[in-house]
């Protein structure tokens, strides 16, 4: 009896630890939305993510100050390029990357709301998400951002920005995988590319825009 009652309690107190800052899968591939409060922006985008590499590439479909616009991007942290690619024409714009590599997940400084579950308890029916809240870098804000208990997958984040307001972004369809590796190299007809000194570097967020 008293050995079922601590292999009980054990259990109960597993179950009850509090979600630990995790990082996303290091390959990753889906889609995600983003959505601002204070300007005309919205975006659908496909995208493939590796962390090891420091690498995304992204297809950025949205509308901006009333606009419509269709993108493809390469973002290499670890030559601190951004590639705007035409694949049709064989065009290719590079430009400066601004900033460091961040890992898609939940920082070590962030702080847990809670956990919730979307769907229902039934088996196989619901997902089980923990939620996070803390500072953008620089003191720029702060964000409310949701992972799953298991993987660490994303599946939400609200963005709270001095200059931009809300900022939504809305993970799906994501895949632990990377079909195609090679989609992650800038393609050959970038290789004589080279950056306009004139122009700014641009910051991640930069290509949610219009401007590039």
């Amino acid at each position: 009896m008293r050995l079922f009652v601590a292999l009980t309690c054990l259990l109960a107190g597993c179950v009850a630890q509090e979600p630990q800052p995790c990082r996303t899968p290091p390959l990753m591939s889906g889609a995600f939305t983003v959505s601002t409060q204070n300007k005309n922006l919205g975006t659908y985008n496909r995208y493939l993510y590796d962390a090891e590499g420091q690498r995304m590439r992204l297809v950025v479909q949205g509308f901006f100050n009333n606009k419509t616009f269709v993108t493809d991007f390469l973002v290499d942290y670890n030559k601190d390029a951004l590639y705007s690619i035409v694949d049709s024409k064989r065009e290719c714009k590079k430009m400066t990357l601004k900033g460091d590599f961040k890992p898609m997940g939940i920082p070590p400084t962030a702080s847990p709301v809670g956990q919730t579950l979307i769907g229902s308890p039934g088996a196989g029916a619901g997902l089980l998400i923990n939620i996070w809240t803390g500072d953008l870098p620089n003191k720029a804000g702060k964000f409310l951002s949701s992972v799953t208990e298991h993987g660490c997958v994303p599946v939400s984040t609200l963005y709270f920005i001095d200059n931009l307001g809300t900022v939504a972004v809305n993970f799906f369809n994501n895949a632990v995988e990377i079909s195609d590796l090679s989609l992650l190299n800038a393609p050959d007809f970038c290789q004589q590319a080279e950056v306009d000194p004139a122009e700014e570097p641009k910051d991640f967020l930069s290509l949610f825009s219009q401007d590039n």
